[in-house]
């Protein structure tokens, strides 16, 4: 019951980054808040991974080649789309298009691992996105075909094929979860800080950018990864990316809160999304692939 859980709170800590992120790039550029995101995060992974842990740090060093390409993948291309995509769109949009990454996700495991899916499991799927469309067009769907799109929807169009690949490749990594999301963090911070100094990237000097960046430290980056990457331990890549789909539910939660009222539209398709999660996760779970050559032990995902 854990990697539910886990998934759950990872989901609501990135909803809480695409309505932090859109405030935050009003007036930082995304390489700023992509550098100062994980060089804060660097060193509390560190400690948490080593004491908690305890890994074999020669071991997990001895995967840096495919640390490094995770590393450039989630923690850095990944993020910069994310956030240059804020610039551009709404976070309700980029939340529609987070939306078709358990379908990407899938998709790849299929092709790349071998994972099959049962027909409850495409139900399961089919539901929750239809949720989030309900939730987002407030119950008319048919202004989903009227969405233009521009260059944020793009790269958010490029980003969640780029975490459909980091999840894959994730998948497949025989590293602790929080040591191999520690050494990500590291590496990012490593190869950003070159182009940080480049284009003179500063630490924020005002209150609201210092406390959208605090937020971004801690629970988008720390949080959210660790519980992504210890729920893939035991969660197929197919499973865990349809709770994807309640980072829009999540989204719309946090809007209320901020004063937005919840229509009945949006009620009703959060109910769609949460059902098509559990209906994926409990009953619909893909069958394990067979093993094939090179095939590494499941790992961290994100």
């Amino acid at each position: 019951m854990k990697a539910p859980i886990y998934l759950v709170l990872a989901t609501l800590f990135w909803s809480g980054n695409f309505v932090v992120g859109q405030a935050a790039v009003a007036s930082m550029t995304p390489l700023e808040l992509t550098f100062w995101r994980w060089t804060l995060a660097a060193v509390p992974l560190l400690l948490l991974a080593h004491f908690f842990e305890k890994p074999d740090w020669r071991a997990v060093l001895r995967r840096w080649p495919v640390l490094l390409l995770l590393s450039v993948l989630g923690m850095s291309a990944y993020t910069m789309l994310l956030y240059g995509a804020l610039g551009y769109t709404s976070a309700m949009n980029a939340s529609l298009i987070t939306a078709a990454n358990p379908a990407i996700i899938v998709v790849m495991a299929i092709v790349l691992l071998g994972e099959k899916t049962t027909r409850l499991g495409w139900l399961g799927i089919g539901l929750g996105l239809l949720g989030v469309l309900l939730v987002l067009t407030r119950g008319e769907l048919q202004r989903v075909f009227s969405l233009s799109i521009n260059t944020g929807e793009l790269m958010m169009i490029g980003a969640i094929v780029v975490w459909g690949l980091y999840t894959i490749i994730g998948r497949r990594l025989d590293v602790p979860a929080t040591a191999a999301t520690a050494v990500q963090v590291v590496i990012a911070t490593v190869t950003l800080a070159p182009f940080a100094l480049a284009m003179h990237v500063q630490f924020p000097d005002t209150p609201a950018e210092g406390w959208s960046l605090a937020y971004i430290a801690l629970f988008p980056s720390l949080g959210a990864f660790l519980f992504w990457n210890l729920a893939l331990k035991t969660t197929p890549s197919g499973t865990a990316g349809n709770y994807l789909n309640l980072m829009v539910v999540f989204t719309a939660i946090i809007t209320v809160a901020l004063g937005t009222p919840l229509t009945p539209a949006q009620m009703a398709g959060g109910l769609m999304v949460i059902g098509g999660v559990l209906l994926t996760g409990i009953k619909g779970r893909p069958r394990p692939a067979a093993p094939v050559a090179l095939r590494a032990a499941p790992g961290p995902g994100r």
